[in-house]
């Protein structure tokens, strides 16, 4: 699998899947930008360590070529000058991740419309939903000008679980449910420009905010299902690295356009696995385990 001489933009890549994704299509040979908001100069409202340049520096030290452009998907000039760059630099961009989101110290668990924060919720949804549509806006002209371009939409849970579970609240729930939608409306759009649009969930990942709650490390992430016994099918944010990159190097990704696609359901049809080998399939462990109070048992599902 090979991706050299693409060029893909990662919005979102400071930390978590987006990061994952930048290191994968890195890993691919392909030329990624990587944009957030926290420098190694400035950090956002996330008051946390991790950078753009990090990301940047990782997709290069596996063989890419990672470039960091600190950049507010919420600010219109900003995205625009981010794709006039890339047309100035690549003359094509040919991979677009909107893995924008930001919410995580914004929504509050199971609380109504009426008790939510208000502020907060409709912040959320801002970044949630907002810069997606703006980063798509300005990047989606320039990817089509050649066919073959992948826009991927990264959300949490398929069409599927959404269209059946309130997730969290309806800001929350709204945000996630969006990004499928969107992805899919951009299907109708991309499709007569040869171009394909999917949405991707993770499953139960491993981001770096994931594992201090668990008080573990990547190398050590086992002692978080001692505290929570499910969390033996979590995933690294490199699983659906792997995932995006499996579709961008397929030359038959048009049979995905539209869809709502997962880590775990793509790992079973490209073959790819996770750091440690292994092959987590959350979303049908969530149905099929959590859903009937079962044990935490892995069996089947990694």
């Amino acid at each position: 699998m090979t991706l050299e001489g693409k060029i893909a933009l990662v919005a979102g890549a400071t930390r978590g899947g987006g990061r994952g994704i930048a290191a994968e299509l890195g890993a691919a040979g392909a030329t990624v930008y990587v944009t957030g908001r926290t420098t190694r100069q400035q950090q956002s409202e996330y008051k946390r360590p991790e950078t753009i340049e990090e990301t940047a520096d990782i997709v290069t030290s596996l063989g890419g070529k990672g470039i960091a452009v600190q950049v507010d998907h919420l600010h219109p000039a900003e995205v625009a000058a981010l794709i006039a760059r890339i047309r100035r630099e690549q003359g094509r961009l040919d991979i677009l991740v909107n893995d924008v989101w930001g919410g995580e110290n914004l929504f509050e668990w199971e609380k109504s419309v009426w008790e939510h924060n208000l502020e907060n919720g409709l912040r959320l949804l801002r970044l949630g939903i907002d810069t997606h549509l703006i980063t798509a806006h300005y990047a989606l002209p320039l990817m089509i000008e050649k066919p073959g371009g992948l826009l991927v939409e990264v959300t949490d849970g398929t069409a599927e679980y959404n269209a059946t579970h309130y997730r969290i609240s309806p800001f929350y729930d709204l945000a996630k449910v969006g990004a499928n939608r969107m992805a899919w409306a951009h299907a109708k759009d991309l499709a007569p420009h040869g171009a394909t649009s999917v949405s991707i969930t993770p499953g139960w990942m491993r981001s770096e905010m994931m594992l201090e709650h668990f008080q573990a490390t990547e190398e050590t992430w086992l002692e978080g299902a001692k505290v929570q016994p499910h969390f033996v099918i979590s995933e690294s944010p490199r699983f659906v690295g792997r995932a995006v990159a499996a579709l961008a190097a397929d030359p038959d990704r048009a049979r995905w356009n539209g869809q709502s696609l997962s880590s775990g359901g793509l790992a079973q049809v490209y073959g790819f696995t996770d750091l440690d080998g292994s092959r987590p399939d959350c979303w049908r462990y969530m149905r099929e385990v959590m859903e009937a109070n079962k044990p935490a048992d892995v069996t089947g599902y990694r």
